[in-house]
């Protein structure tokens, strides 16, 4: 035995070495962003009952380590400044330099906040341009466990959406600015929220036992046991020189592998990019109840109140721009004076766009307009989203002056014959565009029988009627999966949003 006792002894000195060290969490690094004007919490590991001292500019907060060797202390309230280096002291010393405070925004949800910048800028010239006039010392993006200036190697890596999103708000706030992200392509938000997060909600608790039979805490133990069979099924493929079968898909687990390790970082806001793929809950089909639950579910954990979250409407592109010639509008839609010769009289048909409408009523959730930008499942002027997102930050969190979406349905009366409509956010006034009339309104009378509209704008309102329709009940607006015959705008550039009422 004696041969393997230097072996021994140094194995014992290795891991004593290990067990002295502080290892902050993965998310503190050189170059980060910390978000102004919150408490910013700082957090890791250490050696159990250890005195961690963390230190920021003139603040040093103190903490001793539990049993499980985990600590955490909360900076005071940020200013913005200089570059400074972030110190964590214990057994060992450890500084992060060039950290700067500034607005820290996290990116999630799936293939069109997942895709990135380096792919997409073949296509997009603005995009293009914003990596090769790099770098940009006050913005910073988390690529690969860690924080980089941004520059034309990092930003090829990172998400084309949340890097246009992030380099707008740079360039008008003139302050740093911090991105990071978790997102990936093809996935349904149901994967977005824990277990904990859905039971919480009652709405979406109930809607699942109506539907399945069964509550969502034994499909929590039904997940369990599918992944028990998988595992064993793993070894067994393995044993035989065979391909492991794809793993079962739980509610929750894209939670809790890309965005459950940031929390609690102290950030801003989130700017949210997902619907494509739906729910995929089981019998819970309203986007509307399931991102109400994760947004309530999200906030809940990071504990810092109803932060901005603010997400990219659903479907995208549809409607004309008000200026075709704006680059943010590249690859959208143009008016198209010929409406369908049908009409929509299902409000189920058109339930994915307005459920994204709907999600703009949360509290300090905002609508990140998108009918009237690039169309597609894929849009390849991601620079264009990332700037249209921009703006409603700075309007709806920012304080910036100015509209920050279209008109929205508020209110309708009859008036004899016609139907008035009263809407909000109408800016600087009610304008139509492209055509010498207003289009896209229908209306309905008692006989379930719907046309198209006359309508015009009349006091910040629109008045819309038909010769046939003596006795109108119902109007809709660019009611269609092609709305590219509509064309009602606020003078400030955004399109009026879809309804049906």
């Amino acid at each position: 035995m004696k041969p393997y006792l230097p072996l021994f002894i140094s194995v014992i000195i290795f891991f004593s070495s290990l067990s002295g060290k502080i290892v902050p969490d993965s998310m503190f690094s050189d170059n980060m962003v910390l978000q102004s004007d919150l408490k910013v919490p700082v957090w890791g590991t250490a050696d159990p009952g250890e005195k961690v001292t963390v230190l920021f500019r003139n603040q040093s907060k103190e903490v001793k380590t539990g049993k499980n060797g985990r600590w955490q202390i909360k900076l005071d309230k940020l200013q913005l400044g200089p570059p400074s280096d972030l110190v964590i002291t214990g057994k060992e010393k450890i500084a992060f330099k060039n950290v700067l405070v500034g607005e820290v925004w996290l990116g999630s949800g799936q293939s069109n906040m997942a895709g990135s910048a380096g792919g997409y800028a073949k296509r997009d010239p603005i995009l293009q341009s914003i990596i090769e006039d790099g770098p940009y010392t006050n913005l910073r993006i988390y690529v690969s466990g860690k924080w980089e200036i941004a520059d034309s190697k990092t930003m090829p890596r990172f998400s084309a959406i949340h890097l246009s999103f992030g380099y707008a708000l740079q360039q008008e706030l003139k302050i740093p600015v911090g991105l990071f992200y978790g997102a990936v392509g093809g996935t349904p938000s149901g994967r977005w929220l824990s277990m904990e997060m859905a039971m919480a909600d009652n709405k979406l608790a109930e809607q699942f036992k109506a539907s399945n039979g069964y509550s969502l805490s034994e499909l929590e133990s039904k997940q369990a046991s599918e992944l028990a069979k998988w595992e064993k099924l793993v070894i067994q493929a393995k044993a035989e020189g065979k391909r492991p079968p794809r793993g079962p898909v739980k509610l929750g687990d894209l939670y809790q592998s890309k965005i459950e390790h940031y929390v609690p970082f102290a950030m801003r806001g989130v700017l949210w990019d997902q619907g494509e793929s739906k729910t995929r809950i089981s019998g819970v089909t309203d986007q509307y109840v399931v991102m109400n639950a994760l947004i309530k579910g999200w906030r809940k954990v990071w504990g810092q109140g109803d932060f901005p979250f603010l997400h990219v409407q659903k479907p995208s592109g549809g409607v004309s721009p008000w200026n075709p010639e704006n680059p943010v509008n590249h690859g959208a839609k143009t008016f198209n004076p010929n409406k369908p010769s049908t009409h929509y009289t299902d409000s189920s048909v058109m339930s994915y766009p307005l459920d994204h409408i709907k999600m703009g009523t949360l509290p300090n959730a905002p609508l990140v307009t998108a009918l009237d930008l690039g169309t597609g499942v894929h849009p390849s002027c991601k620079s264009g989203y990332g700037s249209r997102a921009s703006r409603i930050a700075l309007g709806v969190v920012y304080g910036r002056k100015g509209a920050v979406c279209g008109p929205v349905y508020k209110s309708h009366q009859v008036e004899g014959q016609k139907i008035r409509i009263h809407f909000t956010h109408t800016g600087k006034g009610l304008d139509f565009r492209h055509a010498e009339t207003l289009e896209g309104f229908e209306i309905c009378g008692e006989d379930g029988k719907w046309e198209w509209a006359n309508a015009k704008i009349e006091n910040n309102s629109v008045l819309v009627s038909h010769p046939a329709v003596s006795n109108p009940k119902l109007v809709q607006y660019a009611f269609n999966k092609d709305p590219s015959f509509a064309n009602l705008y606020n003078k400030d550039g955004f399109p009026a949003l879809p309804f049906t009422f």
